[in-house]
């Protein structure tokens, strides 16, 4: 084999490594943006009521201030055998509450549900430790939708 030909082999291998290298690390950017773009999540509370609705509370880091968090409380109905959303109401403030304690041991002061129609909801979450827990945001589940009690 000529050495012009091992050349250009060799020419060819180290632009198809950085072609892939280059490929590589705009896939590892790509998955890091999305990851940056996505909140953080934790599920914090559930109740199922009844065949009809299930309750959930769920905590959303916020994307300005890693120390805050917002509560989202979503309604799911029962369709065809899966839960499917019928409503969400944010719980207090958006980002009026803190991250650490809200997905914590004890965040959840208070959760408490009704299979009734209408049914009752209570919210009392943990400020902080200091602080304690948060009056309770009284709500109402009516066909599906939230309402203020």
């Amino acid at each position: 084999m000529s050495l012009a030909r091992l050349r250009t082999r060799g020419v060819t291998a180290a632009v198809l490594i950085a072609l892939a290298a280059t490929t590589l690390a705009a896939a590892d950017a790509g998955a890091a943006d999305r990851a940056a773009a996505a909140p953080q999540t934790r599920q914090i509370a559930s109740s199922v009521l009844g065949t009809d609705y299930k309750v959930t509370l769920t905590a959303l880091r916020s994307a300005d201030d890693e120390y805050a968090a917002s509560v989202r409380l979503q309604v799911y109905t029962q369709a065809n055998g899966a839960w499917k959303e019928s409503d969400r109401v944010t719980v207090g403030d958006v980002d009026g509450w803190f991250w650490y304690p809200l997905t914590g041991k004890g965040a959840v002061c208070q959760f408490s549900t009704a299979g009734t129609e209408p049914a009752p909801i209570a919210v009392s979450l943990l400020l902080t430790p200091s602080l304690g827990c948060s009056e309770p945001t009284h709500l109402v589940l009516r066909q599906g939708r939230v309402y203020a009690a």
